[in-house]
Parts: C-alpha cells; sequence; structure tokens
C-alpha cells in the first residue's frame, strides 16, 4: 500500500481563501508530478513516438497535450493574453478519441523533441503557479468563476493519467520498463466463484447544481436525473479472468450468435480470440500489466471492451436460462446506494482499489468487500449498457465545449466505478464517462438478472436550441423570401472564382457546413472548419449518413420535428468531396495550406484575435487566389477585447470602419475586386421571432 495519499479532488467552498489558494496548487503539482512519472515508464525517446495502437497518437502527443489543453483554456478564459508555443499548441490541440473528424495520419505532424516537450510543460507549470498565486479568489468557486479553467486543466490531466497508462500497457514490452512508483499488485490465487444477490427496487437521483457544483465536474455531470430503478439482481464480483475462461474456452469468441452486430464486426476485424491483455506463452496464459507479463492471476477482473462483456452476457443467458446482461448507469447508482457507499476519504485509504492508493494494477476480485458486493467501486472501471446521453438541464461550457457533446451518437457506452488508476474527478460516484465501444480502459464488467430492459435514453444532442436553429439556418426553409445564406454565400464564390483552377477550397467558420458542401459543386476537396465540435457535427453527420434531423422550438416547450438530407438538397453526389475539422483559425496547424479560395463567412467579429487572422491568411492561399469574407460586423468584447477589433471605432477623430480595417490590413498581399456587397440572411428562432441581419461580402484576390 501506497505511504501517502494522492490528493483528491478539491472541494470548491470553504472559509479560507489562502488555504483553498494552497490546497489548489497544491492539487496542481501533485497531478503533473504523478504524470510525468509516469512517462518515466518509457525506455527511450524511440517510445515517445512509436503509436502503442493504430487508433491513437503516440505519446509524445499525450506528454505534451495535457500541458497545451492548459495554454488553450487559459487564452480563451482571457486569463492569459499571448500564447506560449503557437506551434505546439496548435499540434497538441485536438485528436484523442478517434472522432470522424480527427486526423491520425502521422505524415501531417512532425512531433518535437521530448526535451522540447518537458521545457514546454515546465513552463507551462510556472505560468499555471503564477496564477494560483495572483489571482483573486471568491468561494465557492463555480463554473463562471476564473478559477474554473485551472482546476479544469488539473481535472483533464487526471483523465490522461489513466487513458496514457492504458496506451503504455497496449505499448511493445521494448519500449517500456518497470517504475518503483509503479509497482502492480503481487496477490492472486483461487477465484471465488460468483454468485447472484437481490438488490432491492429503490429511486436514484443525480446531477451536480450549476451554481453549488460542490466539487468540480464535466459538462454531462450537471443537470438533474431522478428515475425509479426496479429490483434486480447483480453479481457479487466483478467477473475475474478465472469466470470469464469459461467463454473463451466455450468457443464464445466465435460463436456469432453471442455477438451482437456491431461486436461481431470488431471481432471479426480485430481477430479477437481472448481479452486483448492475455498473451499465451508454452500453452500457459500469461496477463499484460502496464510494464510487464505476469503469471494469469485468474482472481483478478478481466480486462475487456464493452462488445466482449456483452458476448459475454448473451452466452451466460443462453447457457443458464436466465436474462443476463450488462447494469445499466442507473442501476450502477442504484448499487453504489444500496451498498452505502460514500466518496474516497481525504486523508484515508480508499475502501477500493482506487485513487492509486494500493497499487499499480488489478487485484483479486475478492479483495475489497463494498457492502455484501464487491468492488462497486475500483478495481476496474465497469462497462454499461448505456450510451452517454445529457441529463435535462445540460448545458455546454463554453471553454470546452466538445468534451461530451461529440459521444451523444449512440455509439460510446458509459464505464463506471473507476480503476485502480481513476483519481480525482474519475473517483467520485458523479463522473460520468463513455468510450466507443471497441475501445480498452482498465476496464471490465459485473453482470445484473433481470426481466427489465435496459432503458434507453435518447443521446442525440439535435434538441439543443442553438443547434437546431442553425440547423435550419443551414439546411431547412426559407423566411420572408431571402435566400439560403450559406448557399448564396457558395454562388457568390463560385461566380468570382471564373476560370480559376478549383482544386481546393476551405470554408473556415463553416458552422453546420452547408457552405461546404455547396463549394463542392465546383471544388475537387472542400475541407469545413470551426471551432465548434458541435457545429461540425452536423456536418459529419450529414456526410456519412445524408441526413440530419433536429427539433424547432414553436412557443415555449412546443416543438417541431424536422429531417433534412443532402439529397433533397441535390447534395448527396459531392459528400466524397468534403471533410470537416475542429480548429482554431487564428492558430492554424501547417497542412492546412495551398487553396484556391478560403470563404470566412461571419467569423472576424468572433474571433479572438482577427488581426492575427488577417495578417497570416496569405500563407494559405495560391497567387491568384481568392479570400472571401462576409460579417455584420458584430463587434462584441464577450468574443474580441476592444483593443483587438479590426473597425468600428474611432481613428484619429474620424470614423474607421471594419471595411477600412479590412484594407489596410489585407492590403499588403491583396486586392479588392468583388465587394463590398450586403447578402441578407434569416434565423429561425421560434416560429414568431426571427432574426434578420446583413452580412458585408467582399472579395480578395491575392497578390503576393
Amino acid at each position: 500500500m501506497r505511504q501517502q495519499r494522492f490528493q483528491r479532488t478539491p472541494l470548491l467552498s470553504g472559509d479560507d481563501i489562502n488555504a483553498k489558494r494552497e490546497e489548489i496548487r497544491a492539487y496542481f503539482h501533485a497531478t503533473l508530478d504523478y504524470y510525468e512519472k509516469l512517462f518515466e515508464t518509457l525506455r527511450n525517446d524511440e517510445a515517445y513516438y512509436k503509436k502503442p495502437i493504430p487508433l491513437r497518437h503516440p505519446l509524445i502527443f499525450y506528454l505534451g497535450h495535457t500541458a497545451t489543453f492548459f495554454a488553450n483554456k487559459l487564452i480563451l478564459a482571457g486569463l492569459i493574453k499571448e500564447r506560449i508555443n503557437p506551434k505546439l499548441e496548435s499540434t497538441f490541440a485536438v485528436g484523442v478519441d478517434e472522432m470522424s473528424w480527427d486526423d491520425l495520419d502521422t505524415t501531417h505532424y512532425e512531433w518535437p523533441t521530448v526535451e522540447e516537450v518537458r521545457n514546454y510543460r515546465n513552463t507551462v507549470r510556472n505560468l499555471v503557479d503564477k496564477l494560483i498565486s495572483n489571482m483573486p479568489l471568491t468561494l465557492p468557486i463555480t463554473w463562471e468563476s476564473a478559477w474554473w479553467p485551472i482546476i479544469m486543466g488539473i481535472e483533464h490531466e487526471r483523465i490522461h493519467l489513466e487513458t496514457s497508462s492504458v496506451l503504455i500497457r497496449q505499448h511493445a514490452l521494448e519500449y517500456v520498463q518497470p517504475h518503483t512508483d509503479w509497482e502492480p499488485c503481487r496477490e492472486s490465487g483461487a477465484a471465488p466463484q460468483n454468485q447472484l444477490i437481490n438488490v432491492s427496487a429503490g429511486t436514484i437521483c443525480v446531477g451536480k447544481n450549476f451554481t453549488d457544483p460542490v466539487t468540480y465536474g464535466w459538462d454531462n455531470e450537471f443537470g438533474q436525473h431522478e428515475t425509479h430503478v426496479p429490483a434486480f439482481q447483480a453479481s457479487q464480483y466483478l467477473v475475474s479472468n478465472q469466470e470469464f475462461l469459461a467463454f473463451v474456452e466455450a468457443n464464445g469468441y466465435t460463436t456469432e450468435n453471442y455477438w451482437e452486430e456491431e461486436g461481431r464486426s470488431w471481432q471479426k476485424f480485430a481477430g479477437a480470440k481472448h481479452p486483448t491483455f492475455w498473451v499465451k506463452k508454452n500453452s500457459e496464459w500469461q496477463l499484460r500489466l502496464m510494464t510487464e507479463e505476469i503469471p494469469m492471476p485468474w482472481d483478478w477482473p478481466v480486462d475487456v471492451n464493452y462488445h466482449e462483456a456483452k458476448a459475454f452476457c448473451n452466452w451466460k443467458t443462453a447457457t443458464s436460462g436466465q436474462p443476463v446482461r450488462l447494469p445499466t448507469e442507473d442501476e450502477w447508482y442504484r448499487l453504489y446506494d444500496f451498498t452505502n457507499l460514500s466518496e474516497v476519504p481525504l486523508n484515508e485509504p480508499a475502501a477500493g482499489n482506487i485513487h492509486l492508493d494500493y497499487y499499480a494494477s488489478s487485484c483479486p476480485v475478492n479483495k475489497f468487500k463494498q457492502g455484501e458486493f464487491f468492488d462497486i467501486t475500483g478495481n476496474v472501471w465497469q462497462w454499461t449498457e448505456t450510451p452517454t446521453y445529457p441529463f435535462e438541464g445540460f448545458d455546454v461550457h463554453p471553454l470546452y465545449d466538445d468534451f461530451t457533446t461529440p459521444t451523444y451518437d449512440d455509439q460510446h457506452n458509459l464505464i463506471k466505478g473507476g480503476s485502480w488508476i481513476a483519481c480525482g474527478n474519475e473517483s467520485l460516484r458523479s463522473s460520468r464517462y463513455a468510450f466507443r465501444r471497441h475501445f480498452f480502459q482498465h476496464a471490465g464488467f459485473r453482470y445484473v438478472v433481470t426481466d427489465t430492459p435496459a432503458a434507453q435514453h435518447s443521446s442525440h444532442y439535435e434538441t439543443n436550441k442553438l443547434l437546431s436553429e442553425y440547423g435550419e439556418f443551414h439546411y431547412g426553409d426559407t423566411y420572408f423570401d431571402v435566400p439560403n445564406f450559406p448557399a448564396a454565400l457558395a454562388e457568390i464564390a463560385i461566380a468570382a472564382m471564373g476560370d480559376r483552377p478549383a482544386h481546393k477550397a476551405f470554408d473556415l467558420g463553416c458552422a453546420s457546413g452547408r457552405s461546404t458542401f455547396e463549394l463542392a459543386r465546383h471544388f475537387d476537396h472542400v475541407t469545413g472548419m470551426d471551432f465548434s465540435a458541435r457545429f461540425i457535427g452536423q456536418g459529419v453527420q450529414l456526410a456519412q449518413t445524408g441526413v440530419l434531423r433536429y427539433t424547432l422550438t414553436e412557443e415555449g416547450d412546443l416543438v417541431s420535428y424536422k429531417e433534412r438530407s443532402l439529397a433533397n438538397l441535390g447534395l448527396e453526389s459531392v459528400k466524397n468531396k468534403v471533410e470537416f475539422y475542429q480548429g482554431d483559425a487564428c492558430n492554424l496547424k501547417p497542412i492546412f495550406t495551398d487553396y484556391d479560395l478560403i470563404l470566412a463567412a461571419n467569423l472576424i467579429d468572433r474571433l479572438y484575435d482577427p488581426a492575427k487572422f488577417l495578417t497570416t491568411i496569405h500563407a494559405r492561399i495560391k497567387p491568384g487566389g481568392l479570400l472571401m469574407i462576409t460579417s455584420p460586423y458584430t463587434w462584441l468584447t464577450e468574443h474580441t477585447k476592444k483593443e483587438s477589433w479590426v473597425g468600428g471605432f474611432k481613428k484619429d477623430g474620424e470614423n474607421f470602419t471594419t471595411l477600412d480595417g479590412l484594407k489596410e490590413t489585407l492590403g499588403h498581399h491583396f486586392k479588392l475586386i468583388q465587394g463590398p456587397q450586403a447578402v441578407p440572411f434569416v434565423i429561425r428562432e421560434t416560429k414568431r421571432k426571427f432574426q434578420h441581419t446583413l452580412a458585408e461580402a467582399t472579395i480578395w484576390e491575392k497578390i503576393s
């Protein structure tokens, strides 16, 4: 057992400002220290640049990502004004989960040296430490507080403490080495016989309060969810390696009837015949841990993905005659309450193998008893039947709008209970983490027996008012005879191209992506990019499925239901010519270059540094190529600090318009060839409320 507790996630309230400041400082440094010690398990620098698995970046990305996350969020929050290293902060910004718009082609990345990344981390560490010392602090800390992004960065690093440990576990043994700070459990014995225990019916209530969150939480933890959970039976233990062996020996991996369609596709693609961390050597099974292989500890929990866990349950149903399945998220909460569990103590060892209190690995499934059960929390995460979904009252934090929303796709299932390395927010009852069903974490499962079907909540995010309005704005009806704005812009841009080459176009600030598709009528390839993952998710969905569904507010709580398709818009034939990325227009990656046209629609007055964008965008356009800018010039300090406005103010006592600013800023590399031209648009808010706006469009030709 470890002698010193890894500091717990801090309470956000209190009476002593200085003590809370020092608590957060200690939490920050302890987190970075543990994370950097994790990478000491890599044997050499080469280990940082070899991918452990094809679907994820090499580990050098994860060493840098958590530090650049701090910088990027502090810039967005206005807590720092200058970037530390724009190149690194672009390279390491996104690309962690295999979202459909991520680009994991290694030819697109020029990774920095390990030393450069470590030096960058030290710079970030010193910067955040100074902020902790000097920022005004008012308690309690809510998600509107300037301190929220500080704690967000710390908890984000703790997430990657776990996910990076999984990648290290998947790395070739030649690239890893044992470490005294990462000692696994050395206990093993005969696996216990699993049995079912009755769990009485009960009501569960979950959800954090926006104004009094108590502890830090991610956006999907906020809101309210209350429901009655019928009685069920649950396995006393997590499924052990021994119990899972029976499924393997019963040809469970090759019996198609046990697998769901998606799971069968994964099993065939992966060629899986047994759990991925099981290693067969000389007819004996071994288990791969983070830095070594050991003789199979049959009484430890099995590590599997959702598909394997689900196939086991289906096999169990077929062989036992009982309705066996994975628990839902609600049933896991009921188990937690039924066993009278409480949060990990602040200064005492946890009641389970969690928060790095004991080992750098799993341990026997019968070691930590919790009520009548074992390991309701700790040891390994537990897969559930529940695809992640938003609670009632869910909202997106403006500093991290793509933490959860890209997972509202019915393809990411919730895992509950935490693992041996689940720390900070991950260790709390309220935590809600979800992964694609074929992913591996330190995750296993327990099973339940019940006739109650697994409740499925709607995880589609098209009920969000803003997304629905933009879905309608881009793909819906026209109002008051005003033409569709994104389509009109594409038409103007294509006409301006004339007989110029039309190989590549860049729709920058593409929002839901209509202009991206419209430009593809003329261009060979079009890239759409937006800062918001929520918006580009609509474009991605249309490119993948051809259909977008959303609700529109009529009045009050009354809504109408809409379905739009590329086919009805005459765009089905161009969907293979488009791609979507999330990105920062003020800090673009080098790969976004050599465009014949760049469209920046209603973008510049929403940038935190529009001058930087305007003074560098020429480098992305081919000579003779066009830049089309549209904007209603709605300068707001909530988006752009006043000193960064391009126009809309007095200069030398005279009016200085945004068009004046564009001419002054772009004149070094462009000439104005068309406009200004007023282009109207209408955004529907409700059945009887519309927003009518005039954007000004200008088209510029690159001359140098």
